[in-house]
């Protein structure tokens, strides 16, 4: 696949070729941003003001460029700003040296992946032991008509090939945190001279939020619904996004594994043409930044190392492979079912146009610019929080003053928050207490009204990863919008 300086150079040649012989109407209104190249990355011509120079010559151009879809390593300034300060936050010395750390939680994360198929084969002895304790006639017609062990063997082939998937995913993030694999060994060998675990469940949630976020299954059973209620409103509260002379801040606390904040960044359509007027001065196109500049934020580390692997090896559709429902025994119509493989992803990843900043959503951001963000999306977020009145305060001060809170998820609370408040008391303290005022943008398309009164709505949400188990677990999501005073 070629670089991004080698397709923003094609296409700026391409556009300037184009202008000789395109129409230069002073009727025409709608142009195509055309991608120039400026200190070795793509960029775009302003569609707002001419640049503050005195052009020679003046021409308005029409041309239709498709833009680069995918470019699988992010390396935009931004994306390097934050990885260079991700490895400043990593060394043992920066902090307490404890659980919380983030190297010690990295490591954490990296042992669980390592020790996947172990600890998965330590469930799979306990369920042949039970096996052992049918009677022998009735294990004789098992074996004869279900071929009851064959089950056994097979599954275990299955996770050694999710060990492998979970080996890549290790070797992934070794490279990208720089940690040497000696390193994640010694922290292997101390974690189990004292007695600690490796945490199979986190891992297998990790690999089932592939399901749902990066495949085609995920995304008729779990996103489609909830992902159509999200894009169009923010649609409808942008609809010049693409002629914009600025980006869009947007934020997305608590993403997992990164798909709405890609699907946000591509709103318009995955080859759509982005438009706007460009002024060409003798040879020259000046630079615009359109539509939305997504930010991820996600603190679990078993999340991250999966995203950080999708950034570098997800830019081919359906390119991996894994069977991730084999660690489940129950709700299976079948035994291929609860064997089969599935295929991620089911769309490029294009590491470029998302960045993810790891940690706490509450103190990540304290370094940048308070009001930074036009944008902040809650999606099946706010009830993780240990403090939910902190989760608000954080919202409330990094939206710019008229930017937009955009929730939709459930109310599940863990098991020690500080506060649980009802739905209404939400309403209450954010609009109360912090001044929010809640906008009535949305249609049946996110819900019923919860309320007569208020604008929040209920919608239906799936979230079991598997789409033809036999149980279903689904949410009332609440769906609000509110504006920042």
């Amino acid at each position: 696949m070629p670089g991004p300086q080698l397709v923003a150079r094609f296409l700026a040649c391409s556009a300037l070729c184009l202008s000789i012989v395109l129409s230069q109407s002073e009727n025409q209104q709608e142009l195509a941003a055309i991608p120039i190249i400026k200190d070795g990355e793509p960029q775009f011509a302003s569609a707002v003001e001419p640049p503050p120079i005195q052009p020679t010559e003046v021409r308005k151009v029409i041309v239709t460029v498709e833009q680069p879809r995918v470019i699988p390593h992010p390396d935009t300034p931004r994306h390097k700003d934050e990885k260079a300060k991700l490895l400043e936050r990593l060394p043992k010395n920066k902090g307490t040296w404890n659980g919380n750390h983030v190297r010690h939680r990295l490591l954490d994360a990296l042992y669980g992946f390592v020790k996947y198929q172990e600890r998965q084969n330590e469930e799979l002895v306990r369920l042949r032991g039970l096996y052992s304790n049918t009677a022998k006639h009735q294990k004789a017609l098992l074996e004869k008509f279900v071929h009851y062990s064959d089950k056994f063997t097979q599954i275990e082939k299955l996770l050694a090939k999710n060990q492998e998937l979970c080996d890549r995913i290790v070797e992934s993030a070794l490279s990208f945190y720089v940690i040497d694999r000696s390193e994640l060994n010694e922290h292997i060998k101390n974690s189990e001279k004292e007695g600690r675990k490796a945490d199979k469940i986190s891992v297998s949630q990790s690999l089932k939020h592939i399901v749902r976020d990066w495949t085609a299954a995920g995304g008729t059973y779990e996103r489609d619904d909830c992902f159509a209620c999200l894009t169009g409103v923010l649609e409808k509260l942008y609809p010049d996004r693409n002629e914009r002379s600025k980006p869009l801040k947007i934020l997305l606390p608590g993403a997992g594994i990164g798909r709405l904040g890609h699907e946000i960044a591509e709103l318009g359509g995955r080859n759509s043409t982005k438009k706007a007027v460009i002024w060409c001065t003798s040879g020259a196109v000046t630079n615009l930044s359109v539509g939305f500049e997504v930010t991820i934020n996600e603190w679990s580390m078993y999340m991250n190392v999966a995203y950080r692997f999708l950034e570098t090896h997800g830019h081919r559709i359906n390119s991996e492979t894994f069977h991730p429902f084999v660690d489940l025994w129950s709700h299976h119509v079948s035994t291929a079912d609860m064997q089969r493989p599935v295929t991620f992803p089911d769309a490029p990843v294009n590491a470029s146009e998302v960045l993810l900043v790891e940690g706490d959503f509450t103190t990540v951001f304290n370094t940048k610019p308070f009001r930074h963000y036009d944008v902040i999306v809650t999606y099946f977020f706010i009830d993780t929080a240990r403090n939910l009145a902190s989760y608000f305060d954080t919202i409330e001060t990094l939206l710019r003053p008229g930017g937009y809170w955009i929730n939709l998820g459930p109310l599940l609370y863990g098991t020690a928050p500080f506060v649980q408040l009802s739905l209404e008391e939400i309403i209450v303290y954010a609009e109360e207490g912090l001044g929010f005022k809640f906008l009535d943008v949305a249609g049946p398309e996110c819900g019923e009204l919860t309320f007569p009164d208020r604008h929040v709505r209920g919608m239906e949400a799936a979230y079991g990863f598997n789409d033809r188990a036999l149980t279903k677990n689904a949410y009332k999501a609440q769906f609000w919008v509110a504006q920042r005073p």
